[in-house]
């Protein structure tokens, strides 16, 4: 195989064996019988395939070029009348040129052409990662993929209701992530189809041209379908019941997360965990996040730009101790918040970035610089300068916190109290989640922490005020957590694509048991862990109890996301009826749930030390 084109020729001289694993009924070739089959190019098929191959264009549609090799992989990957071709797996090599992507991203919308500066704006740190991690890999044979990305948000069908807001402040960090994820897979040196319309999908799923003598639902074209919830809904249109077939091909990126109770249909409906976005039966890792806050789903991310040495040394020089910019690009955003600005004016001067097209926004206090809406590199270069980049609790989780810590800033945000969650909050009401929101970016509370990151009570004006004066007198160094660099991405994707399937292996297992009312998320962290609902195959079984010394009166099986787990008031132990349901997330007075923890890299949460 060359740059895709297909040579193919005897090896050694010796004419290429085949053995049919099974025949069948065909309406194209008929029904074939036990013929002598070790020579193809004698064989029925390969018969009818030199004599009748123009016959119908969909042929052509799938490869067939009127030679042998053709008609091989025809019958092997369209028509599956023979094995899989071991050749026919590619190396995926690294590239750092770009001009491919760019052309596959397209034109025409905003949002493309934002996302298109961003792969410019980064391709040479995506390359010295690229260098990086192929010196990391040297030993490990890398399969090249055939991916299909799907951006479902972007299509005009969906509504595209991102592309008018690009240049109004609206939330930029779908597209922020997908441009990572583009590049990530481009990097790796994949095969990529990139989709951002229903037109493009449906040529890429395809019906073949023709008169219909081709298979209609022949071999899924790729090996992986990465794609939201949106692109899921139009796949389903499309695909009907053959998307059931694969589904485990599929990938969906998704914020905020989905937990297997919401995933689950019969469960969900039976239970009131039935949400606009859940219910689609796909295992918890299919669900990819921007930050690793579900360990039930997989953690995709995106990078933050990185500094070079000569760069961090001028932000040290550069820094202006008294300066403060606000993290919200919305006028909305900054309402009801007159009484900390305010105390927060005392002692710094203020800045913003809040989109106005003639007039300047009211909410906006008269004593804050509002620079307007910024191009990418002047908003870094404002954040260079600045010490505090403060929140307001709103957007939740988006990129920009990391970024303001990466060029030096503290970032100071505020405590929900009560956390906030789809129980007690409009954001979160419908998603698919209870996950409990402690903080507007609760990465950066959890997995940074002081002196970067400060969490307090904006209610309280004592401890604001309090707060701002020790952010005076903190000096902090730029900073970035391995897994927002692009080589951290370029690991994790690279893992993710080459062995999510088939790890981590169970020598990374450690099993514990919560505390009654806790959930394994918690339970794994007290421990310096993280819990992988991945293992939890393994701990599904009476003897795991044993190893814990819980002693089973009774065992019962049961859809139940809380189980495996013990009741300490019924001496009883519940067992997980359906593997779906295998759940990190929920809690309950009743109950101490077997954990399934792993140990993790480095920098690097998503991936166990021996799983790269």
């Amino acid at each position: 195989v060359s740059d895709n084109k297909l040579t193919c020729s005897p090896v050694s001289g010796n004419p290429l064996k085949l053995n049919y694993l099974y025949y069948k009924e065909s309406k194209v070739h008929g029904r074939l019988g036990p013929d002598n089959f070790s020579q193809p190019s004698g064989s029925l098929p390969f018969q009818w395939m030199r004599a009748r191959w123009t016959s119908d264009p969909c042929y052509a549609f799938y490869g067939v070029d009127g030679s042998d090799c053709s008609f091989l992989v025809y019958l092997s990957e369209v028509e599956w009348f023979c094995p899989p071709l071991a050749w026919r797996n590619q190396t995926a090599v690294f590239q750092s040129e770009i001009g491919t992507l760019l052309e596959q991203v397209g034109t025409g919308k905003e949002s493309l052409s934002f996302m298109k500066r961003r792969i410019r704006r980064m391709a040479a740190q995506w390359a010295s990662a690229a260098r990086r991690l192929d010196d990391k890999l040297r030993a490990h044979w890398r399969e090249q993929k055939r991916i299909l990305v799907h951006v479902g948000f972007l299509t005009e069908e969906s509504g595209d209701v991102f592309s008018p807001k690009v240049l109004k402040g609206g939330p930029l960090g779908e597209m922020v992530q997908w441009a990572d994820i583009l590049t990530a897979l481009h990097v790796l040196g994949h095969n990529l189809k990139i989709s951002v319309s229903l037109k493009e999908l449906h040529g890429f799923l395809g019906v073949p041209p023709g008169r219909g003598s081709c298979p209609l639902t022949g071999p899924l074209p790729f090996d992986l379908i990465y794609t939201d919830y949106h692109g899921l809904q139009q796949m389903k249109q499309h695909m009907g019941l053959s998307l059931r077939k694969h589904k485990c091909h599929i990938r969906v990126i998704d914020t905020f997360g989905t937990e297997p109770a919401y995933n689950h249909e019969e469960y969900a409906t039976l239970h009131g965990y039935r949400t606009n976005w859940g219910y689609w039966n796909l295992h918890g890792q299919q669900y990819m996040t921007m930050f690793p806050h579900t360990p039930d789903n997989s953690f995709m991310g995106f990078v933050a730009e990185e500094l070079n040495e000569t760069e961090r040394l001028n932000i040290q020089r550069n820094k202006v101790n008294n300066m403060a910019v606000v993290y919200g690009k919305e006028a909305s955003m900054w309402k009801g918040k007159e009484k900390f600005l305010t105390i927060l004016h005392r002692y710094m001067d203020i800045h913003g970035t809040v989109y106005f097209e003639t007039q300047r926004p009211p909410e906006v206090p008269a004593f804050v610089k509002n620079h307007g809406l910024l191009p990418q590199q002047e908003l870094q270069q404002l954040l260079r300068k600045a010490k505090l980049f403060i929140g307001f609790g709103f957007p939740y989780e988006g990129p920009a916190p990391l970024e303001a810590i990466a060029n030096g800033c503290i970032f100071l945000q505020p405590k929900f109290n009560p956390p906030h969650s789809s129980l007690n909050h409009e954001f979160f009401r419908g998603k698919p989640t209870s996950r409990k929101v402690s903080s507007q970016h609760p990465y950066a509370e959890q997995y940074i922490g002081r002196p970067h990151v400060i969490t307090i009570d904006f209610n309280n004006s004592e401890e604001f005020d309090a707060t701002i004066r020790e952010i005076m007198r903190i000096n902090v160094e730029p900073l970035l957590p391995y897994e927002y660099t692009c080589e951290g991405m370029l690991e994790r994707v690279h893992a993710y694509v080459q062995n999510q399937v088939a790890w981590p292996p169970l020598s990374a297992l450690r099993l514990l048991a919560s505390s009654e009312g806790q959930s394994c998320v918690t339970a794994c962290q007290s421990a310096g862990l993280i819990c992988e609902p991945a293992l939890y195959r393994f701990i599904n079984i009476k003897e795991a109890f044993g190893g814990l010394d819980f002693q089973c009166e009774g065992v019962e099986f049961e859809m139940n996301h809380l189980f495996p787990a013990f009741s300490a008031e019924h001496a009883e132990c519940g067992l997980q009826q359906d593997p779906l349901l295998f759940s990190c997330a929920g809690s309950s007075a009743k109950y101490q749930r077997l954990c399934p923890c792993r140990d993790y890299r480095n920098g690097q949460v998503a991936l166990c030390r021996d799983c790269l």
